[in-house]
């Protein structure tokens, strides 16, 4: 069997599961914003079928998934530099995820740490969408023979399983089909924490919503929250090691930093000294230049609807064109009559 080289192709998803924040902004709509026009075709994807594995108000999962486009192409990922779904107008993603569901073993799903995590002790009573959720996520990546995927930690054990359902099919099957795809780790992700709360990570589902910093704030709103983020009263230090034991000036610094496009070390050579009387607002003038604009481009997209949606056809019929012909071919290779 010689062995396939496959054409690089990058695909990411994320669950519409409203009220962005600036942690999504900056652990992954601002990355995938900046790789774009790296000569690598990327597919970014409103993982919507994923999230009805929980219960969902319908009306609301049509907004979110609406708010989330939005916020893909408000922070700069461009429809016409990559393609960008929604995955249930996509149908190879669950038809795939059939033949993956008959691949994968049970073994492998009940050690799933997600659905340890979600389940709990009432296992019984969750969904079978749930416990199938990580061969659907397979499904996601391969039918695009993705090579590579941007991860954090607790999607690495969901990627680890994606190849082992591409190794295993391959070798059941005797082909060189399913790329064997590649985690994308690009350095240390930003980890924004809570405004209130610096041992915590920002939380949509945090009862303050001064502890975060929505993606739809505006400009006000966002310079508000950094003014009145919780900080404690030593001086900023000259070096990274002086921001231990400090969770709240750690955590200012970090989003400083990544809004800045700078290292920790850069800011704090900048910085140092300084009291939070005065890095606050500068903070607040940084923070508002970078994302007011975003937010007043989302506000713009979700009062136009219809654009949105015409939008996510566009991107299917693309997506279309690389997915029906890997189903058919998988179709082919199992043995389905007519495929």
């Amino acid at each position: 069997m010689t062995e396939t080289t496959f054409t690089p192709r990058v695909f990411s998803g994320i669950q519409p599961s409203g009220d962005l924040h600036l942690g999504n902004y900056l652990g992954a709509l601002k990355r995938f914003a900046d790789a774009q026009g790296k000569g690598v075709q990327s597919i970014y994807c409103m993982v919507d079928l994923h999230a009805i594995t929980v219960p969902q108000d319908p009306a609301d999962l049509k907004r979110s998934t609406r708010e989330l486009c939005a916020g893909f192409i408000a922070s700069g990922v461009d429809p016409e530099k990559s393609i960008l779904i929604n995955q249930s107008q996509v149908p190879e993603h669950a038809q795939l995820a059939w033949i993956f569901n008959c691949v994968a073993r049970m073994g492998w799903m009940g050690r799933m740490t997600q659905w340890k995590d979600k389940a709990g002790k009432n296992a019984e009573a969750a969904s079978l969408g749930l416990f199938a959720y990580p061969a659907l996520m397979a499904a996601d990546i391969l039918i695009y023979h993705a090579t590579h995927v941007p991860v954090g930690e607790d999607q690495k054990q969901h990627l680890e399983l994606t190849r082992d359902i591409a190794a295993k099919f391959n070798h059941d099957y005797g082909v060189d089909f399913f790329p064997l795809t590649e985690p994308v780790i690009e350095g240390a992700a930003t980890r924004v924490m809570s405004l209130r709360d610096g041992s915590k990570k920002m939380s949509k589902s945090d009862p303050s919503d001064a502890s975060r910093i929505n993606m739809t704030d505006d400009a006000d709103t966002i310079a508000k929250k950094i003014r009145k983020a919780k900080t404690d009263p030593d001086a900023l230090p000259s070096e990274v090691e002086g921001l231990k034991d400090r969770p709240e000036a750690r955590n200012l610094v970090n989003i400083y930093a990544a809004l800045n496009e700078q290292t920790v070390e850069q800011v704090l050579a900048d910085v140092g000294g300084q009291q939070f009387g005065s890095f606050k607002p500068a903070l607040a003038d940084l923070a508002v230049a970078k994302l007011a604009p975003i937010s007043t481009e989302m506000a713009r997209l979700m009062g136009d609807p219809a654009e949105i949606d015409r939008l996510l056809a566009k991107g299917a019929l693309q997506a279309r064109e690389i997915t029906a012909p890997i189903l058919k071919k998988t179709y082919e290779i199992v043995g389905m009559v007519g495929a």
